[in-house]
């Protein structure tokens, strides 16, 4: 099996020896906010600024996008310079200067891809190369990550497998989607046409630590495990000519005018393997 590298804040590794990632205290509720709020967390030259995502964790295997840019046609930073300290930052990704936690921030009002209505601030699984991740159903994949939602105002999807080559459509095999009321659901996609089934698989309280595993496993099987909870999905046989990919982040589910209401969340860990 080839494993790519789990993403581990630097401040943290003499603590982490032993174990997998740095994980705050699953019973905090402060919401490790940046001190600097008003201007999404974020501002240039401030100790926030002092180490970008790609100081503590292997970027070297993801693409951004942010909610910016031009109509139908958002901003992407390529890996080459997400990686290092000195590497990209903005208010829609930065390092939480209090914990190290790689920080997405997606407001409801942004620019959005030609598919969707919302706005995202979220990772695209890229090869090495830099070319753009694309494997089949056949084997074994996985995408793990330790998060806390600080902040949404209705649902925000923090995790998916999405559709790569293989035909027309551009949906996703699956969503993760977390709701303002604590509850974790699984949006499973019935065809490459669309549709989609919602399964709840967990709850959280808003600013409370989780971890999940995305995987699949055969070619035909879901295996999604929620804070050590397992549940198993059938991927429909529509789905088999299609490639995939995964995605991390902060893709905000809701839209509006307001550039201050959005979804803020906070990995600690995030890592891909396939085999």
């Amino acid at each position: 099996m080839r494993i790519r590298p789990l993403l581990i804040p630097l401040a943290t590794a003499a603590a982490a020896v032993g174990s997998l990632a740095f994980t705050p205290s699953a019973t905090s509720t402060s919401p490790h906010l940046n001190p600097v709020a008003a201007n999404n967390g974020f501002v240039p030259g401030s100790a926030a600024a002092a180490a970008a995502p790609g100081g503590s964790f292997d970027l070297s295997v993801w693409e951004l996008q942010e909610p910016v840019g031009s109509p139908g046609s958002p901003t992407t930073i390529p890996s080459s310079r997400l990686e290092g300290a000195n590497g990209f930052q903005d208010a829609y990704f930065y390092s939480d200067s209090r914990d190290g936690a790689m920080t997405f921030w997606a407001p409801e009002k942004g620019v959005t891809t030609p598919n969707s209505n919302y706005a995202r601030s979220e990772l695209r699984e890229m090869n090495r190369d830099g070319s753009a991740a694309n494997w089949p159903l056949g084997g074994t994949h996985r995408l793990d990550a330790t998060l806390r939602v600080v902040s949404v105002t209705s649902t925000v999807c923090v995790g998916q497998i999405h559709l790569g080559t293989g035909g027309s459509s551009t949906k996703p095999l699956l969503e993760l989607y977390y709701r303002s009321n604590g509850d974790i659901v699984l949006g499973t996609e019935n065809s490459p046409s669309g549709g989609q089934t919602l399964h709840t698989v967990g709850k959280v309280a808003v600013g409370k630590t989780w971890s999940y595993t995305i995987g699949v496993s055969s070619g035909h099987t879901i295996d999604l495990t929620v804070d050590g909870s397992t549940t198993h999905h059938a991927i429909p046989s529509s789905f088999n000519s299609y490639r995939q990919y995964f995605k991390a982040g902060s893709y905000n589910q809701s839209s509006s005018s307001s550039t201050t209401k959005g979804a803020r969340v906070a990995f600690y860990k995030l890592s891909v393997s396939h085999g």
